[in-house]
Formats: structure tokens, sequence, C-alpha cells
């Protein structure tokens, strides 16, 4: 059972309809100097400058995809791989790593029990600190704000159950894809 408090921030597990998620990202630019700390799992949004910057948002969200790490050079270390983008990095060729595709099915640790009856409802996320231990995002769905507000960024569409994790749990763990937002579904640019 799921009794502790571990966001992790975003997952990509599949895509809609059950077809396989293959891993597929795609290098989006981070701006050099980007003030702040991107974690594995965060929501991630074009702005118009033409890169990607952390989607702080929690009942409005626009993003482009779920970051899943980055690779820039480094004026000491030469080039790298992290996890996450750490806060000011200075590096002319960062780029993220980033699931954009606006089909795919999200697993996320809620911030408290949701229970069956919430299936199909729309929720907010909350923004909780990542870590720059791990890379992990701190991101968890609000189990508070179950709604049929069409403007919330995420939907819930199933439950992850087995050994660790069942519907009702203190802290569930669900499955969610992008609800209203999707910078590839606006058909505003940015």
């Amino acid at each position: 059972m799921s009794t502790t408090a571990a966001p992790y921030g975003l997952r990509p597990v599949r895509l809609i309809g059950g077809r396989n998620f293959a891993g597929s990202t795609r290098m989006i630019k981070i701006a050099s100097g980007y003030t702040t700390n991107i974690f594995y799992g965060d929501a991630v949004k074009l702005v118009a400058a033409g890169v990607v910057e952390k989607d702080t948002g929690t009942t409005a969200l626009t993003p482009v995809g779920i970051f899943l790490g980055c690779s820039y050079t480094d004026a000491t270390l030469g080039f790298v791989q992290r996890q996450y983008w750490p806060a000011s990095q200075v590096a002319a060729d960062a780029v993220a790593y980033v699931c954009d595709d606006p089909d795919v099915e999200i697993q996320i640790q809620a911030d408290g029990a949701v229970a069956q009856t919430a299936l199909g409802s729309n929720f907010a996320l909350v923004q909780g600190s990542g870590s720059t231990v791990t890379g992990n995002s701190g991101i968890a769905l609000d189990a508070d704000t179950t709604a049929t507000t069409n403007t919330l960024p995420v939907r819930l569409v199933g439950f992850v159950d087995g050994p660790n994790s069942t519907v009702g749990d203190t802290y569930t763990d669900c499955l969610v894809k992008w609800n209203a937002g999707h910078q590839y579904n606006n058909a505003e640019g940015v």
C-alpha cells in the first residue's frame, strides 16, 4: 500500500489506447543561464524564445511535455548528461529530452487518497520540490481538486494496482493524461 508521500513527478508509461510508449523524446533547447531547476518528471513548456522552461502551473498548465533529462557542455567537466537541469547553468548547447506526445499516459502519485469514483475526473497538480540528489521531480496530483472543470491540466484514466499501490491508498498512484492546454493541441501558437 502506498502510505508514504513520495512524489516522483510525471512518468510516461504508455500511450492512450494501450499502445506502447517506446521512450521517444524530442530534444528542445534550454536557454543558457535559465534560473530554475528542472527535474526529471517535471512538466515543461515552450516559451516565445523557442526554448523550454519548467511549467509551474497547478490549476492551469500549458505543457509541451515531460522533462526526461538534459545534456550540455560544462566549462569544467566537458560534455554532461544529467537527470535534472541545475538552475543558472551556463551552456550554449543545452538541450532537454522531452516526452512531447500529447497522447501519453502518465503515472503520478497523489498527495492524498483518490477513490474509484474519481475515475474520469480532472485534477490540478501540486508543484513539490525536486531533489538535487536524485534529480527527480516532486510534482504530485492534487487529490483535493477532483472536478469536471475542463481547464484543469490532467484527467484521471486509471490507477496503478499492484503490491505497492491500490485504489484509495493514503497516497494513491494514478494514471492520467493531459487534459487541457497541451501546446501541440492548442490552436493558438506560443
